[in-house]
């Protein structure tokens, strides 16, 4: 009779749960039985382990085995189980030392031939093993960047079960043809870190537009729009961009992402782990220090937007876009059921999704891009005309973006064609996205300071009862926007919301406190209606 144990991690979103993996071998008809809730994926590998072993060298025991993971009633997908399952019956048939295997945190899929494949979510894994007291990871070769991002974390890269039994026993090292070992099917074989499924990109790559540099010195014309976004990325406010096709909302959303400021590192442990979950990082990028870009198509799909899927639900775009940016372009294309699955992430930068399987807590803060047309043909309201759209046409096209959605939406801004000289740049060259990010960048550090006591950092995180009572406005400042409050024009959350834009308009111009001209000027990027004279002063 053998025993062995070892451990490995399961994945529940982009929260790790350590897993115990013991193998019991015994006298018996020479069967494997695993236990512990597999899906399918991990019951397969009762047949890549035993390949693995046998064409590793080493002699498959002809006994009755048994293969537990520990806790049972945490549900366990994926393939990242066949290392330690591998070394557990290797263990228990004292092929290797059992004790060699203590305090060992194992994560890696096999192939048949040996090999030692990536896997996703190594980060995420990696920081639960930390966290319970691990020191000693063995993972595969090429993730082993990603695994070193977690300190005082000694990783072991492999790239093959030879190899390791090999380490394990402190037998000489087998000699590997590095041909025969890689492995392009999942992001390896000397490409690079990260384990980057094609597809899950999102149309707009994870690094978002930094990957291929966009300025917003490219952008002519459209001034209103411009210091919308600088607003929306100094505040961390979602914006809705409306206009004809050709007016460039696309354009403008592509050039947020270079506005906002650099990710610190909780922020990028946070948004690789949830890249690394989705085997969405790309090759060689086993950190992801700029601000994410998501742009799903109009016609995605609850699950690929929300997140879910079959068995234990993956990342969807909003987590994608953690610290980032969402674009949903066509908006009034979308489902409206699936736009309105987007309410509770917006309110609280989480997404919970319960399935049958388990339940997944994923995070999900980011600034949301929204962009549609007036009406199905997009000409609506135009000078020119055109538009041959029915009255009730439109009114169904609007309606398709619901009244609790655009509420949570900050800023509301109109697109508007471009004329003969503002194409031609007739009006003065276009700020930068360098220049601008640096002005965004002073007023998020100046709103950091004023929250630096409280779990807040942006002006739009702030409940809006603390803006009242503990950081109000000039006296008479609200005066206007309380009068549209009146008037049924604007909410209650509406007011709080128009408070927190008027605080950002305040940081960007170096003012204490919101001016009646600042929160003006919020009014009016709210409601799309100017307020007498209020422009964005820059003090």
């Amino acid at each position: 009779m053998g025993f062995a144990r070892t451990c490995s991690v399961a994945l529940v979103g982009v929260e790790g749960v350590v897993v115990e993996v013991q193998a019991d071998l015994e006298p018996g008809v020479a069967t494997f039985t695993l236990v512990g809730l597999p899906d399918k994926s991990l019951s397969e590998s009762r047949d890549r382990v035993r390949a693995a072993v046998v064409n590793s060298g080493a002699e498959w025991p002809q006994k009755k085995l048994t293969v537990g993971l520990s806790p049972a009633a945490v549900p366990k997908s994926g393939s990242g189980f066949d290392l330690a399952v591998a070394c557990a019956v290797l263990g228990a048939a004292e092929r290797i030392d059992p004790r060699a295997l203590t305090g060992l945190m194992m994560i890696g899929e096999l192939g048949l031939d040996g090999r030692v494949r990536p896997v996703r979510g190594v980060l995420p894994a990696v920081l639960a093993a930390a966290e319970a007291g691990y020191r000693q990871v063995v993972v595969a070769e090429e993730t082993v960047p990603e695994a070193s991002l977690v300190p005082d974390v000694s990783v072991l890269g492999v790239r093959s079960l030879r190899t390791l039994i090999a380490l394990l026993n402190d037998e000489p090292l087998p000699e590997e043809d590095p041909d025969d070992l890689s492995d392009g099917a999942t992001g390896g074989g000397g490409r690079g870190s990260g384990t980057y499924v094609p597809g899950t990109s999102w149309g707009g790559g994870i690094g978002g537009p930094a990957a291929h540099p966009v300025d917003m010195a490219d952008v002519a014309g459209q001034g209103s729009a411009r210091r919308a976004l600088e607003v929306a990325a100094a505040g961390g406010h979602h914006i809705f961009l409306k206009g004809p096709p050709g007016a460039g909302k696309t354009m403008l959303a592509e050039r947020l992402p270079g506005l906002l400021p650099p990710l610190t590192s909780q922020q990028s442990l946070e948004v690789t782990a949830v890249h690394s979950v989705a085997g969405a990082l790309p090759p060689g990028q086993p950190l992801l220090t700029h601000s994410p870009y998501c742009a799903p198509h109009h016609s995605a799909t609850m699950a690929s937007l929300i997140g879910g899927g079959s068995g234990l639900p993956r990342p969807g775009a909003v987590s994608l876009a953690h610290h980032g940016v969402l674009f949903v372009d066509e908006a009034a294309e979308c489902s409206g059921r699936v736009l309105d699955a987007m309410r509770q992430p917006l309110e609280s930068g989480h997404v919970v999704i319960a399935r049958t399987s388990g339940v997944m807590r994923m995070p999900a803060r980011f600034l949301l891009v929204l962009a549609a047309n007036p009406c199905p043909c997009g000409r609506h309201g135009m000078k020119s005309g055109g538009c041959e759209c029915r009255p009730s046409a439109i009114r169904r096209y609007r309606a398709r973006l619901s009244g609790p959605l655009i509420d949570r939406v900050d800023l509301r801004v109109p697109v508007n064609p471009l004329s003969r000289s503002e194409l031609a740049g007739l009006h003065g060259t276009a700020e930068s996205t360098a220049v601008i990010a640096q002005r965004v960048l002073a007023a998020r550090e100046k709103a950091a300071e004023r929250y630096a006591e409280t779990p807040w950092a942006a002006n739009s995180d702030v409940p809006g009862h603390e803006l009242r009572t503990r950081w109000p406005a000039e006296p008479g400042a609200l005066a206007k926007a309380e009068a549209e409050m009146e008037r049924g024009l604007l909410t209650a959350r509406g007011l709080d919301r128009v408070l927190r834009v008027a605080w950002t308009v305040a940081d960007l111009a170096g003012h204490d406190r919101p001016t009646a001209a600042d929160v003006d000027c919020a009014l009016e990027l709210r409601t799309g209606v100017r307020h007498g004279a209020a422009q964005h002063s820059r003090g």
